[in-house]
């Protein structure tokens, strides 16, 4: 029987992570493998957050040219218009289609500033690696204007519709520290509002007291359960009716699919409505969409590997299912936060995922110097594995990269877990 042909929607985390894995599990000769993307290299988008403070874009930038052609995996360059699922097909913008047995949609997501007035004319953006670049412009003024006596204002935002505020989280404690170091920081007042009714909602408790516990040591006024309903030049306007002035706002926006499929269904942001456990989408057995472009309601780098290990095996007549189980690491310059949360789906549109009490032995969250070096070596490991056309295997090495690595190295040091 011959392997299906299967064509991949996306070069990010999911759409790579599917394609080099369907080379693992079928070997080079045994599987078509096409990969369609407008771009040739895999941005390794979770360090983008060091962009503001001065580290360089290039090394974020894998070419994929080559770990393609040692793989045997196709590329066709073009910006996806529509599929026909009916009769398998792929259409790209001026390009001919593309016929597939098995179609994987990585597409991801895209920010949607406009949803909130004034944001997309007033705040700075953490999406684009541009946009990161400009922020790092902003808190460079912030920073003179503080030196030379002038009291500075700088307010975050995460506003309904964001599907994973941590970079955000990640910025804020960054600046503190970078203002610190600057010895300018208490001319600076750093505020955080989140329309979540907890801090890093979705990860649940244990990281909401973290967050708490760090921005009382910081002097960072935390707000959660506050909307904005409005932006301007100077002042945020919520819902409940408070008004909140900056000189730099930096929010991370609403979250939608990146791409509209028609007669696909899909959930009000038009992000792919999926199986929970095979991330097939419901009614088309033959077509998948792990990571962003799927309705799982946090959208996360480690996650979309986590689907697409589950993809990439039941593509390849394997046993295959989505465990939803989140790491990160989240940065601070003079320490960093771990976190292992296993979720659950609620089917609560207002709280769509929680903590899975069934594995509550899981949830681990820890915080040292230590965990800076976790960062760094994810921040390596993971664009040498996609440079060399190797898939992550993050899924079957991620117990033992907690206990055996991080716990160690925790335990040495006699800090607990």
């Amino acid at each position: 029987m011959l392997a299906p042909r299967t064509v991949i929607l996306g070069s990010g985390f999911a759409g790579l992570e599917t394609a080099y894995l369907l080379r693992t599990h079928l070997g080079k000769d045994d599987a078509d493998v096409t990969v369609v993307s407008d771009r040739d290299d895999f941005l390794f988008k979770p360090n983008t957050i060091y962009l503001p403070f001065g580290a360089a874009e290039k090394p974020l930038h894998v070419p994929l040219r080559k770990a393609f052609q040692h793989r045997s995996i196709h590329h066709r360059a073009g910006v996806v218009e529509g599929i026909d699922a009916d009769r398998g097909v792929v259409h790209t913008r001026g390009g001919t289609p593309i016929h597939y047995d098995k179609l994987v949609i990585a597409t991801g997501a895209a920010m949607n500033p406009s949803e909130v007035p004034g944001l997309r004319e007033h705040a700075s953006q953490i999406w684009t690696p541009g946009q990161m670049h400009q922020l790092g412009e902003h808190i460079q003024w912030i920073a003179q204007n503080a030196r030379h006596g002038h009291p500075q204002k700088v307010l975050f935002l995460v506003p309904p519709g964001n599907k994973c505020a941590g970079p955000l989280y990640e910025i804020a404690l960054m600046l503190d520290t970078w203002l610190r170091a600057r010895d300018v920081r208490h001319q600076v007042e750093i505020t955080f509002t989140t329309y979540e009714q907890s801090f890093v909602q979705a990860f649940g408790p244990k990281l909401h007291e973290l967050v708490t516990e760090e921005f009382a040591v910081r002097g960072i006024t935390g707000h959660t359960g506050v909307s904005p309903d409005k932006v301007g030049e100077t002042e945020v306007v919520y819902t409940d009716g408070t008004t909140r002035e900056f000189d730099v706002l930096v929010a991370f926006s609403p979250y939608i699919a990146a791409v509209s499929y028609d007669g696909l269904p899909m959930d009000n942001r038009g992000f792919l409505t999926c199986e929970p456990e095979s991330r097939a989408v419901v009614g088309h057995p033959e077509i998948y969409a792990p990571g962003d472009a799927g309705d799982f309601p946090v959208k996360q780098a480690f996650l979309a590997l986590l689907q697409a290990d589950a993809v990439a095996a039941q593509i390849a007549g394997e046993a295959g299912r989505f465990e939803p189980t989140s790491m990160c690491v989240m940065e601070m310059f003079d320490k960093a936060t771990f976190a292992q949360v296993p979720l659950r789906l609620t089917g609560d549109p207002d709280s769509p995922v929680e903590v899975d009490l069934n594995a509550a032995d899981q949830y681990r969250v820890g915080t040292s110097r230590t965990w800076r070096l976790g960062k760094k070596t994810l921040g390596l490991y993971l664009p040498t594995q996609f440079r060399h056309s190797q898939p992550s295997n993050l899924r079957r090495h991620a117990s033992h990269l907690v206990d055996e690595v991080f716990a160690g190295l925790l335990r040495h040091l006699g800090q607990p877990f």
